[in-house]
């Protein structure tokens, strides 16, 4: 089937606020539905927002890939358990972070990783974070990047992304038609669960951070992996 061209730009606007119940399901169905939602960070600093342009979703105990595999449940990862739609930030490799949404019912561990935003208010600022010679598709390409272009970091966990300086917004409705589905990125450790089809991101969108093809005959580089050992 031929892959027509897509702009986000062209979706209309999502109908109506998130609320818990929107976050209160599968971290399947909310990756996907993540896609086109805004993520705004007012902070003293200024304001900063971008819309969701890839995700990745991690499905608790019985995800190798996942923190909280195999009912795993320490301090670092205690947000994941708790209420749906909240925050999960968590530090990687000892210099970046990662943003996460907390998903599902509380007591069931899913989250999920957003990736990469096309980045739309607050640009001059997001340079002053990620340095005024980055390219705009770039500026929150990646999930580390995409954290210090908002400002995100460990005191963001846990929260609330429902009513706050950090949080999402409804945005934009993007039709099946322009979203794409991968393996995760950086999870080969995970076995049989790496190669699941479990990352979603928009089509045709420059601030995707990892295509699942060769592009003019070199692979993509990976950015950081979402929510692993």
């Amino acid at each position: 089937m031929k892959i027509l061209p897509f702009s986000l730009e062209s979706c209309p606007p999502r109908r109506g606020p998130l609320d818990r119940e929107f976050f209160r399901r599968d971290a399947l169905v909310v990756a996907r539905d993540l896609l086109g939602t805004l993520l705004v960070h007012e902070s003293p600093e200024g304001t900063a927002a971008g819309y969701v342009v890839e995700t990745e979703a991690y499905r608790g105990p019985r995800d190798r890939a996942a923190h909280s595999f195999g009912g795993r449940r320490t301090a670092r990862n205690e947000v994941m358990y708790g209420p749906p739609g909240h925050a999960y930030v968590y530090f990687v490799y000892g210099m970046h972070y990662c943003f996460n949404v907390v998903v599902a019912d509380v007591g069931v561990p899913h989250a999920v990783l957003v990736r990469a935003l096309l980045p739309v208010r607050g640009l001059d600022l997001m340079r002053e974070r990620r340095g005024r010679s980055v390219e705009d598709r770039r500026l929150c390409q990646g999930p580390a990047n995409l954290c210090r272009a908002l400002g995100i970091d460990r005191r963001h966990n846990g929260a609330d992304l429902l009513d706050g300086p950090l949080r999402i917004e409804p945005g934009l409705e993007v039709p099946d038609r322009a979203v794409g589905r991968a393996a995760r990125v950086g999870v080969s450790y995970a076995g049989a669960d790496a190669r699941r089809p479990w990352r979603f991101y928009v089509r045709g969108e420059p601030s995707v951070s990892a295509l699942p093809t060769v592009v003019q005959g070199t692979r993509r580089r990976a950015a950081p992996h979402g929510p692993g050992r």
